[in-house]
């Protein structure tokens, strides 16, 4: 019988769990027994999301949440600091004197944050930025700080400006470059990200050397070189890492010229049984401060290991697309055009804060290749450049139309096979389109997330799965299916006219007479916004309370921690002293963030379900009403100060402004509508990156459509010009009705307009009325604005709707939860049961579910408040609640994630006794 080999792994972060979890799943431990070494207290949690860890905790960035792994023959060991290496006798001792003898010894001990030799760098309140120990005693201290400093402008460093703005802090970002970010981007881009950055009450230095921390026993301030000093109370370095290699220099192992164990392309050390992964090893003399190519490496390890010949590192894609203090921001390949040859293409847009780079190269046939790029504020396009680069991929004549908004002439080109569509899991299309050919199992986009896990972590990339199923179907002469679902064979749009025409008022109606099964969250958020838009009810009227989205259902917005937003309207972004009081005065007294948005209105984040009412009464007192920040509807017409201030103002850009969001608010559509108005051809307003924007002339009104900003930002184009008022009010009046009728779900009035025929159509249709339909949209808008009614008055007005606004239903504590009638069928409640939030369903055949009420991404008591639905997996008819945070679907019936199978939560027995519900004991989690 062979002797069972003893694998030792030193580390136990991201990396080090990466290689024990591919040495169970490709069975390395057949033969070998892993003992893994971890210094710190708790197993390996998320880094890349540390700054989450104030809003979710320690247990929801966790990697290894029961503490162990399932492999009898894998044991953890934590607080175990291993402090020599003895490779002749291949013995590690410990800390604590013990020794532990090794067939085969990875090292995975990472890296820890530099911090430059200034004075003062060892006063209290002075912090690094590493680990989740840093961030408790950075919490703790930021209660008695007024002003923070991070000195770094990177990755890291914004990350950690971002965490002491969310603690509250008046933040500084100091940086020795002249860039933020300045590995990955370049100084244009830089300036972009750093206009974004103080849009968000943050300031920024760069070029700015750190001389000293300045005070006596603690911070008092930050001094920097001929710059006047910083007053703060709080500093955090996060000035770069260096690689933790002291245990293999003692071990006499060799070492690379700037730190790091230098390995081979096995990622083994120069003793043969000592191999070196992550931010500690150095390949080919370089190291790799990113978890991704951490992972190749230890994938590598593995494989050796198992005897295979075929792995090897060779170097990482070092691209980089992530989202800092809610920036895109995306550097990919030649970024910064090292090549002799190179030549740049630049997109910017100071107005709505996009900066694109493309970096080409001419080749022989007069054509060009993509060598990198540098994409700020607007990333969206990074899923299929990225994978053009060294692709061999000839790029269309003009390659600036790649990164032009729609609006402006861009195309779309066709993903090669290796693109990585989801960056989240990895999954390329030709793994997506393999789910789909012959052979496969899926036939729609819902399936081939399930199956290939292409998003079912974010989700930003859902629209990019779905065109790709639709292209493939396409291509390969398969009907491309467009329903809205699974329960309806209709389109947004000819579901409308299906309840236009039939008159129908209620959710069960119209599945009956033209859908199938429960519904979803897909079609139920949908017939909800139709009914809202035909028949202007409150959206919380009987059953189709259940119908309602994540923040329909609360008539606010949800934010990540679970708690939520409240924006009252302010027409125009026009308030007056005591009104702002007011907000002001609601903001201290309830301990919300407040913030003034883009779009000239107030908002108040950090608001509990149970006081929305509350806050809404004393708003509503002083005069204002609900902003429908929440709904998909008229959110905001901003303006300029118009002709009442401004010297150069024509006309009264306020006052129009005014009239026009009083007249269109509350009006529900296919997705959010936002407008403006300036005053004159200066543009303050910025009406042309709204939906509809109005710019004033010497002769009326210049009417514009079809623009946004967002992830795919696009200008509106002029639909009419010289208007007066009304013919400006008419021609708007038709052409919101027309996209309300036409559009489909979730389409922005940009692409809705590309799809319906362009700009000539709705000219043809709103201006020319070539169908007919002029009086028609009209008199709906006319009933649209009689009947409007302010949804929180009426909310507040409604005990029957208050019941809705608690956190839990029953007694602290208590297994009875309410009585069974208490639960609208097709919704749940929260109960608090043993100190645990717990979601209590009843379908719409009354059964009883009961889960953990946590989402287990997201660790908000969210699922109670999500929408309940079913789906058809396997032919069978599957009872799901999806959450409203990042929309993954659970099992009610066993808890598991039907997008996700790595994710579960608990479930509970639960029964009516007497007409009570009931909930019984926790069963746990069965995830794969």
């Amino acid at each position: 019988m062979n002797q069972r080999r003893h694998l030792v792994v030193v580390g136990h972060g991201m990396v080090g769990h990466r290689l024990v979890q591919a040495a169970i799943e490709r069975g390395l431990t057949a033969t070998h027994d892993i003992t893994i070494l971890g210094e710190e207290p708790r197993p390996a949690y998320d880094r890349v999301a540390l700054t989450s860890f104030f809003e979710r905790g320690a247990e929801a960035l966790s990697l290894l949440p029961g503490g162990g792994y399932d492999d009898p023959r894998v044991r953890l060991r934590l607080g175990a600091e291993v402090v020599a290496i003895s490779p002749r006798q291949r013995v590690i001792t410990l800390a604590s004197g013990e020794d532990l003898h090794y067939d085969e010894l990875v090292l995975a001990t990472g890296a820890t944050p530099f911090v430059p030799p200034v004075p003062g760098s060892d006063l209290r309140n002075v912090f690094v930025y590493r680990t989740i120990e840093d961030l408790e005693a950075i919490r703790a201290a930021s209660r008695k700080a007024r002003v923070g400093a991070v000195i770094g402008g990177g990755l890291l460093g914004l990350e950690a400006a971002n965490a002491l703005h969310q603690l509250g802090l008046e933040t500084h970002v100091v940086e020795l470059a002249p860039r933020l970010m300045a590995v990955q981007i370049d100084d244009a881009a830089g300036s972009t990200l750093n206009r974004h950055i103080e849009t968000l009450g943050l300031t920024v230095h760069t070029g700015a050397m750190t001389e000293a921390v300045l005070g006596k026993d603690k911070v008092t301030g930050l001094a920097l070189k001929d710059r006047n000093p910083l007053d703060v109370d709080l500093v955090v370095f996060s000035a770069g890492i260096r690689p933790r290699d002291a245990l293999a220099r003692a071990a006499d192992l060799d070492i690379a010229e700037r730190g790091g164990i230098l390995v081979d392309e096995r990622c083994r050390t120069s003793d043969e049984h000592i191999w070196a992964i992550g931010e500690c090893a150095a390949p080919g003399g370089r190291m790799y401060g990113l978890v991704a190519p951490g992972y190749a490496m230890a994938e590598v390890v593995v494989d050796a290991l198992l005897g295979g010949e075929a792995g090897s590192f060779t170097g990482a894609d070092m691209s980089t697309k992530l989202k800092l203090l809610g920036v895109d921001v995306a550097s990919f390949g030649d970024a910064f055009a090292a090549d002799e040859a190179a030549l740049e293409v630049v997109y910017a847009d100071a107005v709505a804060g996009v900066y694109k780079k493309l970096v080409v190269k001419e080749l022989a046939s007069g054509g060009y290749e993509l060598l990198g790029g540098i994409l700020v504020g607007d990333a969206s396009s990074y899923g299929v450049l990225r994978p053009l680069v060294g692709s061999g991929i000839e790029l269309p004549d003009n390659p600036e139309e790649l990164i032009l908004p729609t609006a402006r002439g861009g195309v779309e080109i066709g993903l090669p096979d290796d693109a990585q569509v989801c960056s989240c899991n990895d999954v390329t299309k030709a793994e997506i389109v393999a789910a789909l050919a012959e052979g496969g199992t899926c036939d729609d986009a819902g399936c081939v997330t399930a199956c290939t896990r292409a998003g079912a972590t974010c989700g930003s990339c859902k629209s990019v799965v779905k065109k790709i199923v639709e292209g493939h179907f396409a291509a390969t002469g398969r009907t491309v299916d467009k329903s809205l679902c699974e329960h309806f064979p209709l389109t947004r749009q000819e579901l409308f006219e299906v309840v236009a025409v039939h008159g129908y008022q209620r959710f069960d109606d119209i599945v009956e007479g033209h859908g199938r099964g429960r519904g979803c969250d897909v079609c139920k958020p949908a017939v909800a916004s139709i009914l809202a838009s035909l028949l202007n009810d409150h959206v919380l009227d009987g059953p189709n309370a259940t119908l309602q989205d994540t923040n329909d259902a609360y008539l606010a917005n949800l934010q990540k921690n679970g708690t939520y937003s409240v924006v009252p309207r302010l027409p125009g972004g026009e308030v007056t002293p005591d009104k702002l009081i007011v907000i002001g005065e609601v903001a201290r007294d309830y301990g919300l963030y407040t913030k003034v948005t883009g779009g000239q209105r107030i908002d108040l984040f950090g608001a509990r379900k149970e006081d929305l009412p509350a806050i809404w009464r004393r708003l509503v007192e002083a005069g204002m009403e609900s902003g429908h920040a929440y709904g998909k509807s008229l959110r905001t017409v901003k303006s300029c100060v118009g002709s009442t201030w401004c010297r150069y103002g024509v006309q009264d850009s306020v006052g129009l402004a005014v009239e026009l969001e009083l007249r269109y608010r509350g009006l529900r559509s296919p997705h959010k509508l936002k407008g403006g108005v300036s005053g004159c051809a200066r543009e303050c307003a910025e009406a042309r990156g709204k939906d509809f924007g109005v710019i004033a002339t010497e002769k009326g009104w210049n009417l514009y459509v079809g623009g946004n900003g967002g992830a795919v930002p696009a200008h509106a184009q002029l639909l009419a010009g010289d208007l007066s008022r009304e013919e400006l009010i008419r021609y708007l009046d038709r052409y919101l009705m027309y996209y309300v009728r036409t559009a489909d779900r979730l389409q922005r009035t940009a692409p809705w307009l590309d799809e319906i025929g362009g700009l000539e159509r709705v000219r043809e249709v709103v201006v020319d009325d070539s169908l007919g339909l002029g009086d028609e949209l009209e008199a709906a808008m006319a009933r649209h604005v009689d009947s409007y009614f302010d949804e929180w008055q009426a909310t507040i007005d409604d005990p029957a709707k208050l019941a809705r606004f608690v956190s839990f239903v029953n007694a602290p504590d208590q297994p009875e939860v309410c009585p069974v009638d208490r639960i609208a069928r097709e919704s749940g409640v929260s109960a608090l049961i043993d100190g645990e939030a717990v979601a209590v369903f009843r379908t719409y055949d009354d059964e009883l579910f009961a889960l953990s009420d946590v989402d287990p991404r997201g660790g908000a008591a969210v699922l109670s408040g999500g929408i309940v639905g079913t789906r058809t997996v396997a032919g069978e008819e599957v009872p799901f609640v999806a959450s409203p945070l990042l929309k993954h679907h659970f099992d009610l019936r066993t808890g598991v994630c039907l997008d996700d199978a790595s994710l579960a939560v608990p479930t509970y027995d639960v029964r009516v006794v007497d007409g009570i519900v009931v909930v019984g004991a926790r069963r746990g989690t069965i995830a794969s």
